[in-house]
């Protein structure tokens, strides 16, 4: 066993790439097995392939030049949907899927813009989820003048993905106010702040548009306003500002980079530049400069197609399964997933093992209810003997060979609720198969190295307590779906909730049907001893009774309803009495599908990762989105379990402080600090929308879309941006419930027996009637969790304490002092500076003035000066403690 974790740990640490489902490592520089996958909506097209080829290239170059030689892109894989024609020079996926890939090739959803982004959950230097490309971005040539050249705009890309760094311009405040220079001015939100243009307001009247200079109201342009770039350049920085530019060829440093700037990577990075934080990657420090001009080779090609689903049922049926309701919930739980769950289309093989294993039945292409219903009389109901994990794996890799001839591609769903010490002898076997092994660990005792078989062939790891009903083991089987990316076949889980009924006594609730789902829509009622009586009524009265729900004999503990057709949008209320005088627990589970191809469902993904610097907290984070767009306002509830422990649940928050990085952008986020080093944690993520709170949002680091250029003097602008209306990113999404599941397993200890107060991430300033007004997040008395004790504000003038016993949005109206600006000296502060600008003429537009556009009327500058502490102690005084220095004017909004 010692042997085995040792083995194990070595791959992993060459391989960490597997736990956050990428395959890309880095070999000598080169950056090998990058994944970039077509989702299976996009119509067949060569030039696709053929012009993502191109920008891999051309973007292998430029990163080499932009790392100062020391990266470069080495070899690439092309998924391939299997929607488009088979070729016989494509070869078959192995542990390759779209859901998994680096860089995906998508419509958006609502059609209306191209612009590349990448999807970020986490903090400065945190890895990115993916890449998101449009098929117009790499087949239309008119683009090129809006983005750039593809390449470039990979590697701008790959930055946010790869390194964790963040956009250096700002469309919500694309100017500000600057005192760099000794003197107000109004700059560019950009890096650097040489990159030199001129602010223009664009007046459109259909297709007719006319450019205009930017009005001025004493302190920043008119909204609308937007810094139009000369297209001819010296300057070298920045990739993250605007790459489009000819001249620019590295990344913002630190004696290039603008501190001031009210951008993401200021505010995220801690006013560090962003190669500054690629220096400090594990990229940069396992690397050297190559001794090249350009990279030392080409990148090579690999294309890979989907093929369909083929999923074998790896089952454990030792003694030790008979115990604690074990092997019931696993016949309930395996029914769902056969039923309910599985893709139509899809081949599924049956095996299960104790001692040794055996063919319970061997790959069977789904085709009908009645197919499904024959796999299911395949599964176990008795247990006895042994355990052996590795007789299991290798029975259920001899049942898809016989069926494939081979195990590329496919999957393994492997459950286990006991040990074995002789895992280590399939090790080989399962990293040279080519397939993917979800794990999932059933109660306590399940083998520790289980997980390492998914994180060697990138499957899910999943952990369900015991209990007594099969809600938790369902909703394990619930996350194995298609890896496709078609997520109109997949199933989605609406509700799963198990509660303790006493006798004679009723419980009733709500599952609500959304106007995304209603395809394939099942009711699953399962009980503990007795069978209830269940009464269910769907939106418009239809009613539905215990005799409705079908019962299998050879299973006397759960009911199930399949809604014929599309289930009606609305709420749908269940009624259950427990008509046993004893007490029993009753589980509702309720699933479907989306309810049209072309409308994707609203869905919810679960995730969890903990932080590589002490105190080495968890993050959880909860994506909800309607495809690519992110869904915001939504209620979401994260409950971690673990055998043995009570549930905690937190409420997960977009309001961009705190764990979470961005606000608004349809990513959940708390910290969670009451975790064990080695415990196995199942977390289960329920998001709620109600309709009258939540709307559609846009995505964030986006590429930059170029307004226009000023060549010889004269600005040619680009078309407008395509935008949402407001009609359509408010759009009515109705009520909606989703549920997702993961577990985690934490490596690395806490680090301190008590975590400290949370920073404060998001003051913002501004002034109205002589008064200015301070907004932040309190922090919690631990981390972003419970209450804040004491905050404390300064002036360097004068001191003055505010106290506030609050944990919700502060404000603190400061009066401006009225002594006249040349009688005051600016002074630097510790988190914030915010300087107030009084009515001042329109600026001059000097075009060799290469720090911005001063400010020629005499300007009076009132400078209040305010210092946020956000170390706080819950039950005494608030202590100030200095960070860095570097500046963070305010801004207006």
């Amino acid at each position: 066993m010692v042997a085995f974790r040792s083995l194990f740990f070595l791959l992993v640490f060459q391989l960490p790439h597997v736990v956050r489902g990428s395959t890309v490592w880095l070999n000598q520089g080169g950056y090998e097995d990058l994944v970039i996958a077509i989702n299976p909506g996009v119509p067949e097209d060569a030039n696709i392939i053929e012009n993502t080829q191109a920008m891999v290239k051309d973007a292998s170059n430029y990163l080499f030049e932009a790392t100062k030689h020391r990266f470069y892109f080495k070899s690439v894989k092309i998924i391939i949907p299997k929607t488009w024609k088979k070729n016989t020079t494509y070869a078959r996926v192995k542990t390759e899927s779209y859901n998994k890939a680096d860089v995906i090739i998508a419509d958006p959803y609502l059609k209306y813009g191209d612009d590349p982004y990448t999807l970020q959950y986490g903090a400065c230097k945190e890895q990115g989820r993916y890449i998101h490309f449009t098929p117009n971005f790499l087949l239309e040539s008119s683009l090129l003048n809006v983005y750039g050249d593809r390449g470039r705009v990979f590697v701008h890309e790959w930055a946010h993905l790869r390194w964790g760094v963040f956009d250096e311009y700002n469309s919500d405040a694309p100017f500000y106010v600057s005192t760099n220079s000794g003197h107000a001015s109004v700059e560019a939100t950009r890096c650097s702040t040489h990159v030199t243009g001129v602010p223009v307001f664009q007046e459109c009247d259909g297709n007719n548009c006319n450019t205009r200079a930017c009005s001025y109201d004493g302190q920043l342009y008119e909204a609308g306003c937007t810094f139009v770039p000369d297209k001819q350049q010296n300057i070298a920085a920045s990739i993250m500002y605007m790459q489009s530019l000819s001249s620019v060829v590295e990344f913002c440093d630190k004696n290039t980079h603008n501190v001031e700037a009210p951008n993401l990577q200021n505010k995220i990075c801690n006013f560090k530049s962003t190669w500054e934080v690629i220096m400090e990657s594990d990229d940069f420090k396992n690397s050297s400069i190559l001794n090249s001009v350009t990279p030392p080779v080409e990148p090579t090609f690999s294309l890979l197609q989907t093929q369909d689903r083929a999923v074998c049922l790896v089952l454990d049926v030792s003694g030790s399964m008979g115990g604690s309701n074990r092997i019931n919930n696993l016949y309930q739980a395996a029914e769902v997933f056969l039923l309910q769950i599985i893709e139509i289309g899809s081949w599924v093989g049956i095996v299960t093992f104790q001692s040794s294993a055996a063919e319970k039945v061997s790959m069977t292409q789904i085709t009908s209810d009645a197919t499904r219903s024959s796999l299911v009389q395949y599964l176990p109901k008795t247990a006895s003997g042994g355990t052996n994990i590795c007789a299991g794996v290798r029975k259920g890799f001899e049942v898809i060979k016989n069926q494939f001839q081979t195990t590329y591609g496919t999957e393994i769903v492997l459950l286990t609720d006991g040990e074995d010490s002789s895992m280590s002898t399939c090790l080989e076997t399962v990293k040279q198969s080519g397939a993917i092994i979800h794990t999932i660990a059933l109660g306590p005792s399940a083998a520790k190295e289980l997980e390492e078989f998914s994180k060697l062939t990138g499957g899910l790891t999943l952990y369900a307590i015991d209990g007594v009903v099969p809600s938790k083991l369902i909703e394990s089987f619930s996350q194995i779906t298609s890896g496709s990316g078609d997520i109109a076949e997949q199933s989605i889980q609406l509700e799963s909730k198990d509660v303790t009924v006493t006798g004679n006594q009723w419980i009733n609730d709500t599952v609500t049907i959304d106007k995304t789902v209603g395809n394939d829509t099942f009711f699953v009622i399962a009980w503990s001893s007795s069978q209830p009586r269940i009464f269910l009524m769907d939106p418009k009265g239809k009613q539905y009774g215990t005799s409705d729900f079908t019962i299998d004999n050879s299973n006397t503990r759960a009911a199930r309803l399949g809604i014929s057709g599309t289930a009606e949008v609305g709420d749908w209320h269940y009624y259950i009495e427990n008509d046993s005088t004893q007490s029993q627990s009753i589980s509702v589970t309720v699933t479907s599908r989306a309810a049209a191809s072309d409308v994707p469902p609203v869905t919810v993904t679960a995730y969890m990762n903990q932080l590589n610097t002490a105190p080495n907290p968890v993050v959880i984070y909860a994506e909800v989105s309607q495809e690519f767009l992110p869904v915001l306002g939504a209620t979401v509830i994260a409950t971690i379990e673990k055998d043995g422990a009570a549930a905690q649940s937190l409420q997960l928050l977009d309001n961009g402080a705190g764990a979470d990085t961005i606000k608004n952008d349809g990513i959940y986020s708390r910290y969670f600090t009451s975790f064990q080093s080695g415990e196995r944690y199942s977390l289960k993520v329920n998001a709620r929308g109600k309709e009258t709170t939540v709307r559609l949002g846009r995505r964030q680091n986006r590429a930059l879309y170029i307004p226009g250029y000023r060549e010889n003097g004269k600005i040619q602008m680009n078309a407008p941006r395509p935008e949402f209306s407001d009609e359509e990113i408010q759009a009515q999404l109705g009520n909606f419930n989703r549920i997702a599941t993961t577990s985690f397993v934490p490596t690395i200890s806490p680090g301190t027996s008590s975590f400290p107060p949370g920073k404060i991430t998001d003051l913002q300033a501004y002034t109205e009637n002589n008064m200015i007004f301070l907004t932040w997040t309190a922090p919690g008395s631990v981390l972003d969790n419970g209450q804040g004790g004491q905050h404390k504000a300064k002036s360097t003038r004068k001191t003055r304490n505010i106290t506030k016993q609050i944990n919700k949005i502060i404000k603190i109206v400061m009066r401006s002092p009225e002594t006249p600006a040349r009688n005051i000296t600016p002074h630097l502060f510790e988190q914030q500076s915010c300087f107030t600008p009084p009515k001042a003429s329109v600026p001059s537009d000097d075009e060799d003035n290469k720090s911005g556009f001063k400010i020629t009327a005499i300007v009076a500058i009132v400078a209040v000066c305010v210092i946020i502490v956000c170390i706080i102690v819950s039950s005494t005084v608030c202590v100030l403690q200095k960070k860095n220095r570097r500046k963070d004017p305010a801004i207006r909004m």
